[in-house]
């Protein structure tokens, strides 16, 4: 009697999974080679109101230059050791592009120029470990970062060490010290570490200062954990481990795990700084960037960062394959105790509606400077990419984008 019912109940759950997977599949997802457009009004979409919203961030384009180094001085230029070391671009007009239902029902500018998406990147590089812990690299994101790297060989192009070098050690170890060995992956991924150190040459201390410049170089040291704060050297820090993990280039683990299985075209770049080289395993990697505060970062065009969004709408999952686990995409929209309004970088979230009031509370956002978005709303079965719009304005363009949608 135990065995039937245990035998019932098992063809109850295959039959929900069953379901779950055809109601996975019932979604369109592009091929690498077409993705298919279709009229709005086919889905009920008020056009007119549709094109509104497009206006509407056309409209509200960003003010910064388009030549993202001038734009890159005007941001940071008053912070300590701010200098790029990394390569910009110089963008073109606001552009969008409007998924729904996996089907693209509006574009505007141009969908295929590969552009600077800064913070963004931070999105595809919280996806390395995601990867790397599916894969068995990290056991838990609780265990401390130290634990799992080995030492670091900077690339020196100098044929022979100087006489001054004497005595000086050839490797670093960043991670090793009193207080980073405390720190833990989900720390660096939920920007709490509070990671304390210089890397490729910008102190932590040096981004984002507050106004007390007495208190730059003896700032207090808060327990991982305790204090978030939007920090480029700290996600540096973390793409640096990442790639002691891997052995090989992130954007390496990329292509081959994520963009590439979506469907993403080559013209996509990632890229580090000129200073950020090291030797490992006797080959010269680039250690990449997580934004472009200082240059580099990921450089991509709005259909791919769409892709991209597509992928984290579905929970990992793309056309059937679980490419990422389901269990990483719900880690990184889970709000951090020292701020719901972030998950996983750069997974913004619209706890109690602060970020988004117009859009559903469960949203999440993929944000970066300029300001760069993915929006990704499962409600209203709904991803909107937006490029170079102002800050200001995101909540105004997804109320006149929802009042289109909502029937």
């Amino acid at each position: 009697m135990v065995n039937y019912i245990l035998s019932i109940f098992f063809v109850f759950i295959s039959l929900i999974d069953a379901s779950a997977q055809k109601k996975q599949l019932d979604h369109y997802f592009p091929s690498a080679e077409k993705w298919e457009r279709r009229c709005p009004s086919e889905f009920g979409i008020d056009s007119s109101a549709l094109q509104t919203s497009i206006n509407f961030a056309i409209k509200n384009e960003s003010k910064m230059p388009r030549n993202q180094d001038s734009a890159q001085v005007l941001n940071f230029g008053k912070e300590p050791f701010s200098d790029a070391i990394g390569p910009f671009s110089t963008r073109g007009q606001e552009t969008g592009i409007i998924i729904y239902k996996g089907y693209i029902i509006a574009t505007w500018g141009d969908v295929e120029k590969v552009e600077q998406t800064h913070s963004v990147t931070k999105s595809f590089l919280s996806t390395t470990i995601g990867l790397a812990v599916d894969q068995g690299l990290i056991k838990s994101i609780q265990d401390p970062v130290y634990i799992y790297l080995p030492p670091i060989e900077l690339y020196d192009n100098a044929l022979a060490r100087k006489a001054d070098d004497l005595g000086k050690d050839f490797f670093i170890e960043p991670f090793n010290t009193t207080h980073n060995r405390k720190i833990t992956w989900e720390h660096l991924l939920r920007q709490t570490s509070d990671f304390e150190g210089t890397l490729w040459g910008k102190p932590d201390w040096a981004d984002r200062p507050g106004d007390n410049t007495s208190e730059w170089l003896t700032r207090k040291r808060n327990e991982p954990g305790s204090v978030w704060k939007y920090n480029d050297t700290r996600v540096n820090a973390l793409a640096l481990a990442a790639t002691l993990l891997w052995h090989k280039s992130l954007p390496e683990v990329m292509r081959e795990r994520i963009m590439q299985p979506i469907g993403a075209s080559n013209t996509w770049h990632w890229a580090g700084y000129r200073n950020s080289w090291i030797v490992l395993d006797g080959n010269l990697i680039q250690s990449v960037s997580g934004g472009g505060h200082y240059g580099g970062g990921m450089f991509i065009n709005a259909l791919d960062m769409a892709r991209f969004g597509l992928l984290t709408f579905h929970k990992g999952n793309w056309n059937g394959k679980q490419l990422i686990s389901e269990k990483w995409i719900q880690y990184s929209t889970t709000p951090t105790s020292a701020n719901h309004e972030y998950g996983f970088m750069n997974y913004f979230l619209n706890t109690e509606k602060k970020l988004l009031p117009s859009a559903p509370e469960d949203v999440f956002v993929h944000l970066g400077n300029g300001t760069n978005m993915i929006y990704v709303d499962r409600k209203n079965e709904l991803i909107a990419v937006v490029r170079w719009i102002e800050g200001s304005a995101m909540d105004g363009f997804i109320s006149k984008l929802l009042s289109a949608v909502k029937k």
